[in-house]
């Protein structure tokens, strides 16, 4: 008998799981994905070319609000969950649902989807979206190369377009960017590489990007998403930590897996949160993962000109998936407003439009600030709309790339940039051990 499996995700690592799970199995046939969080990404196919001889017509991707009829119609025998940065209480209530329509339910196999290299990995993994692993990153390579090593950052999968165009991205300078279409989403993570000096791959297929990767590299950097687990099988794993959601690394799935399994944990955002948020993770950390190290880093903001945002009314547009999903209440640009002296934070909310206006309803925890939605060109024109509706004297940009090149801000604006100021020389010295060591 061959076992039917439905995969929940989210465009991204439910892909890798078929791909080093299942594709190629003679005994199981994957027949469904389902798709949640990202919009825009279900009514679509795994394409042949990619999904393998088994499935010469692909494999159909469905919206998630249609599991429970899915699982009937197409006799699923087991259900995996496949995406990342949801609370244990949304993982059960999924599992509810499965069982309820008469399938197993599972989460994706850590071990199985982690495949092997033959250069060091290093991986920069979190326990939620937008602890700050972007700049940890960055960090990680600017290390690296003062040793004169090559670094290639190979990011968590984001393939919004074309999957069969998509397979293997190269991104080495901003006209790569344009030449793969890129979303702001995926701007906002590839940009910052390519700014620091980093080629960055990404795509589908993650075995063939490693394939091309490894012939350019000396260590290959895992740069993770969300707060999900690395699709490599690191030489030195490290968690970001943010201590302004401290107790979310035991409860969100699956970043209380880097928690535990962590070589080294960096408490982010020091700086800025609270004596007793930082106490938590500490204290979480020695219970859940006695052996790792143990690093606290601040995460400084940094603008051209702080004088020109003393005593003005701003708009702060912030990372997007951080303000939603990864459920942080603010972000670089508000934290500039604060520490250089905004009379106001202005509310966007009243302005939005379109599909702002929609992401505002679906996340009403948002707060005032304007999440950077670019998933498409629709929502990206919807976001510099209302962007020209808000009425402010100053739009502080805190997204990871310069948005201003991408859509038009028609009002005075000013980048926020942030960096990875770690302390002590523990970081340094796990990085130096790992790009090293024979690779496992």
């Amino acid at each position: 008998m061959t076992k039917h499996v439905l995969i929940m995700g989210a465009a991204g690592k439910d892909f890798h799981v078929f791909n080093t799970c299942y594709r190629g199995a003679s005994d199981v046939r994957v027949v469904a994905f389902t798709a949640t969080q990202i919009p825009h990404i279900d009514d679509r196919r795994y394409p042949a070319v990619l999904a393998g001889p088994g499935y010469p017509e692909g494999i159909p991707i469905h919206p998630e609000e249609q599991l429970e009829e899915l699982i009937r119609e197409l006799a699923v025998d087991e259900v995996v969950f496949a995406y990342s940065d949801v609370h244990d209480d949304y993982l059960a209530e999924r599992k509810r649902r499965v069982e309820g329509a008469g399938a197993r339910f599972a989460t994706f196999d850590v071990d199985r989807t982690m495949l092997r290299s033959s250069k060091p990995v290093i991986a920069v993994c979190a326990v939620r979206t937008g602890c700050g692993k972007s700049q940890t990153a960055r960090k990680i390579v600017s290390m690296l190369r003062e040793e004169g090593l090559r670094t290639i950052a190979i990011r968590h999968p984001m393939p919004y377009g074309d999957l069969a165009k998509q397979a293997v991205q190269r991104f080495a300078t901003l006209d790569d960017l344009v030449k793969h279409e890129c979303t702001i989403e995926e701007m906002e993570e590839y940009e910052p590489h390519i700014a620091n000096g980093a080629v960055v791959y990404a795509g589908v297929d993650y075995a063939a990007i490693l394939a091309e990767a490894e012939q350019e590299a000396d260590v290959i950097l895992w740069d993770g998403g969300n707060n999900d687990t690395p699709f490599y099988r690191p030489d030195l794993w490290i968690t970001v930590a943010d201590p302004h959601r401290p107790g979310h690394e035991l409860c969100y799935f699956p970043g209380q897996v880097n928690f535990a399994r962590a070589d080294l944990i960096l408490i982010n955002k020091v700086d800025t949160a609270p004596p007793a948020g930082i106490a938590a993770v500490e204290a979480n950390a020695a219970k859940v993962n006695p052996g790792a190290v143990v690093v606290r880093a601040k995460s400084p903001v940094s603008v051209p000109d702080p004088a020109r945002i003393r005593g003005k009314r701003v708009l702060c547009v912030e990372d997007g998936p951080t303000l939603t999903h990864g459920e942080m209440k603010y972000g670089a640009g508000t934290v500039a407003a604060e520490q250089w002296g905004a009379a106001e934070i202005v509310d966007p909310r009243p302005f939005a439009v379109g599909e702002l206006a929609e992401t505002f309803r679906k996340y009403p925890a948002v707060g005032k600030v304007l999440p950077a939605m670019g998933y498409g060109p629709q929502q990206m024109a919807d976001l510099a709309e209302t962007i020209a509706a808000v009425d402010c004297d100053l739009v502080l940009v805190g997204t990871p790339i310069d948005l201003a090149r991408v859509i038009e801000i028609d009002k005075p604006q000013m980048r926020v940039t942030y960096d990875l100021d770690e302390e002590g020389d523990a970081l340094r010295a796990a990085v130096h051990a790992a790009a090293r060591r024979q690779p496992s």
